[in-house]
Order: structure tokens, then sequence, then C-alpha cells
């Protein structure tokens, strides 16, 4: 099958086609994500994110259906009820900044979508709620790091959990002053962007530096990504698996994987680690790809002998972040 955005609408149209004639509870479905960039695909591979907003709470909040290894959809579910107060809406980074940052909307009844979004939209992106939407990120992220000194966070696995929820709260508190947050895939390739738009391209560096420690080959990679499609097969098919680490999904992480290893190494390792640490748990102890993953862990220098000097670059990082928050409040005139 060739892939292009015109044959990846066509599969959405017909699939939300599909939907609205089985199930008369939708009220509006409307298509975000990467589908809306020009170039949707990395390492051949996309998902077709659509949000379905329902008249009463949905069965499933998310569902995962696959097309072929290399096309799914990725449906998150909502009840209609989340839509009904703009005000809290516009201080959301996810649903409210995919609700405004132009979607398409594929379904909709009785003008449901322009009502909301015209109440959403309305003030949406004056500085003040931008502002709304960043700093709980980073307030966040800094409330991690705080756990970690006063021992709330116990050695082991759950600690490198911890560090990389950090590092995507903090992140995205920067991503959030000129855009939609950044997901898991793309991570390390958008923000580069995103921190070079706020005139702090340093940021992107940074945030290399927290995940990276020496350059990997590419023969090492390859080893790692062996381990890596060998613990996915196993995990996902864990019946407490998330929806994110769903069998669909293996080719959609791999191949982006691949595809960016050679030239891009941290934007590849960002997705490598960010599944890693939420397979590990679905994993039974005596598999020997933990083993293999420990090993990595102490070559990237994530595993808890290098934590607290992991730690230390962690707040002189999040102290940067504040600081462009701040700046950047000053400079709106807040």
């Amino acid at each position: 099958m060739r892939i292009t955005r015109d044959s990846l609408m066509k599969l959405a149209k017909t699939k939300v086609a599909e939907m609205v004639y089985n199930d008369r509870s939708l009220i509006c479905v409307y298509l975000t994500g990467s589908l809306l960039q020009e170039e949707p695909l990395l390492g051949g591979t996309v998902d077709i994110d659509l949000i379905c907003v329902h008249r009463t709470e949905p069965l499933s909040p998310r569902d995962i259906i696959r097309f072929t290894d290399e096309v799914h959809l990725d449906i998150a579910h909502y009840d209609q009820k989340v839509f009904q107060q703009p005000r809290l809406l516009r201080k959301d980074p996810w649903l409210g900044s995919y609700l405004c940052e132009d979607p398409i909307v594929l379904h909709v009844q009785q003008h449901w979508f322009e009502f909301v979004q015209a109440g959403v939209s309305d003030q949406f992106f004056r500085p003040e709620n931008i502002l709304n939407r960043c700093r709980p990120q980073a307030e966040a992220a800094r409330q991690i790091w705080l756990d970690f000194y006063s021992g709330q966070i116990a050695e082991g696995p759950i600690q490198l959990q911890k560090y990389l929820q950090a590092l995507e709260l903090s992140a995205n508190a920067i991503a959030c002053l000129n855009g939609t947050p950044l997901t898991e895939r793309r991570f390390l390739l958008d923000y580069p962007a995103r921190a070079a738009a706020i005139q702090r391209p340093g940021l992107a560096a940074g945030m290399e530096d927290l995940i990276m420690r020496d350059p990997v080959s590419l023969d090492v990679w390859q080893t790692w990504l062996t381990t890596w499609e060998a613990a996915f097969s196993t995990a996902s098919q864990s019946e407490n698996a998330p929806p994110r680490l769903h069998p669909t999904r293996k080719a959609y992480y791999l191949r982006a994987m691949e595809a960016m290893c050679s030239e891009n190494p941290a934007a590849a390792l960002w997705p490598f680690l960010w599944t890693w640490v939420r397979m590990r748990s679905l994993l039974h102890p005596g598999d020997s790809v933990l083993q293999t993953w420990e090993t990595i862990a102490e070559q990237l220098a994530l595993n808890p002998p290098y934590m607290e000097d992991r730690l230390k670059a962690l707040d002189a990082y999040l102290d940067t972040v504040e600081e462009t928050l701040d700046i950047w409040q000053e400079r709106q005139g807040l």
C-alpha cells in the first residue's frame, strides 16, 4: 500500500463514517496529531489521531485499531461534559491545545464543534492563559525533583520513570509557549524548533545531555533495538498493558527509532526510554531482557548509582526553564 496524506485521510473518513453508523452517541469526531503536518510519516509509519465526543460516558477511553503494520488509528473517547467548561480547557495543555490548533472535523452534529471551539479559543492564546498552561507543568517537574530529595521516590526502576516524567513536563512547559505539547515519538525532533522560537536553543541541547552520556554506535543501537523488540512483544501481550503499548504500535515505535538513531540518536533514545520504563513492570522478573536493560541503563548512566548526578543536572535545567518562563512573562507585560 502506498501511504500518502490523501490515502490516510480517506482511511480516516471511511472509518469515521463506519463509527457514526454504528454508534449513535457520537456528537463529533475530529482529527489531530501528525496527520495535520505536511509529512506525517516517521520511519514509514503513522498513527491517525481521532478525538471522539459522545453524548454520554464512553465505554472505553481509548481504542487502537490496526489498518496495516504501518498505519493504525489512535482514538480517544470523551463524554461531552468534558467540554462544558471553556475556562478550564483554556488551561488544559493537551485537550485544549488540540481543540484550538486547527483540527479537521470529520463528523459533527448541530454545530457542536464550532460552538465549543469558539468558547475555548476565545482568549486561549492570550499570554496569561498560555502561561497558565506552561507554569503548572514546570511546577510539576520541580515537585518530582523535590520528591526525590525528600525520599518519597524509592530507589529502583520507578526512579527512571519519574526522572523522564520530569523531563517531559519541563520540555512541554517550554513547548506550550508556542504550540501543542510534544508527543513521545517526535519529542526531541520537535523540541529544538520550539526552544529556538523563544530564543533559547540551548534548552534542546540541555535536554539531550540529560538522557545521553557518550555517543552510541549503530552496532550498539541495533543490539538495543533487538532487545527492545523482544521486550515489547512480551509486554504488549500482558492484560495490564496500556493502549500506548498495544501490539499494533510495535512497528510504529521501532521503525521510527531505526530511522532516527543514525542521524539523531537523542531523538531515537527518547521513545526508546519512554517505552522501556512502561514495559518494565509488565515483564516477568526472570526475563533475560531485563538484564540487558540494566546494562543499557548503566551505559547511559541512568541507573540508580548515577541518579544523584542526574538530579543535580535536572535541578540546573529546571532553574533555566523557570527563568525562561519568568523572562517570557515579563516580556508579555504580565
